[in-house]
């Protein structure tokens, strides 16, 4: 069965080398300084517009950059084995700076009033850290859906082998196994905070609009992605998912977040289009 082989957990990105594993903890070192620097940028925003510093696209984007990294950054301080996603973290963080800096950059400037609310604190606050949450249970589906390709070959002797370079990097990563599990963790862990986030995202809509519901495409594909998250937990209580197919299906769900974010704001119009990009 995919991602139940009895397969231990590889090395990690050091490869159980000194000479690695000291690489590894001056990469670490400059994730904890880029990580000051960047929260510091996020920071002295909210600084300069006295605000929430996420009301609109490249504040959202720069902020959620900065809690992804932090709940990387507090999992190896609890020391969970999560150092084999330092390296698509990070390079995925840096993509969303500089599109953040160079396509969705927003001058500092004041809210429109249905804004100004302490619901912006909480339901965008929500919605950035279950966003983080979901990222990394998304990037250890991927990673999981390659390893389990490669032990597949590996239990084939006589089938086509993975390259030298790909067995050298995927050899080096948890088994399908404890990928699988976690992202399901890490999906399973943060869906009550997304629940509450669309929840709080409805009160807000009454205080602002006088409606809780009104399917405007932002509200639309945030319960989309609510179902899609469900439907992935629910497959994999209750059908027994697991391994590629419980793979595909939260990459799905991850799809739905990240076009609620970026397809939705971009080139959809709707009641939340008033915060500009």
């Amino acid at each position: 069965m995919a991602g139940a082989r009895d397969v231990p957990d590889g090395p990690g990105a050091h490869g159980g080398t000194e000479k690695g594993d000291l690489y590894g903890r001056i990469a670490i070192s400059l994730t904890v300084l880029a990580w000051a620097l960047h929260v510091g940028g996020v920071v002295t925003r909210a600084l300069s517009v006295q605000r929430a510093p996420w009301g609109n696209m490249y504040e959202f984007s720069t902020t959620f950059g900065a809690v992804a990294v932090t709940l990387y950054l507090a999992l190896l301080v609890f020391k969970k084995n999560v150092r084999w996603i330092g390296l698509p973290l990070v390079t995925t963080v840096l993509l969303d700076l500089g599109l953040a800096v160079s396509v969705l950059y927003t001058a500092s400037d004041q809210l429109v009033p249905a804004l100004h609310s302490y619901w912006l604190w909480i339901h965008v606050s929500c919605a950035i850290l279950s966003g983080a949450a979901m990222y990394l249970g998304a990037v250890a589906a991927l990673l999981f859906l390659f390893r389990d390709r490669h032990e597949a070959k590996l239990a084939d002797p006589d089938g086509k082998q993975s390259g030298a370079f790909a067995t050298s990097v995927l050899e080096r990563l948890p088994s399908a196994a404890s990928l699988d599990k976690f992202s399901y963790r890490i999906n399973a862990t943060i869906f009550p905070l997304w629940t509450f986030t669309i929840i709080a995202g409805a009160i807000w809509a009454e205080a602002a609009w006088g409606r809780y519901w009104g399917w405007d495409p932002k509200e639309v594909w945030s319960f989309i992605t609510w179902v899609a998250y469900a439907c992935y937990l629910h497959a994999r209580a209750t059908a027994g998912w697991k391994g590629r197919k419980a793979a595909w299906l939260g990459l799905i769900a991850f799809a739905c977040y990240l076009f609620n974010y970026y397809g939705v704001n971009i080139f959809v119009t709707g009641l939340h289009s008033y915060a500009g990009v």
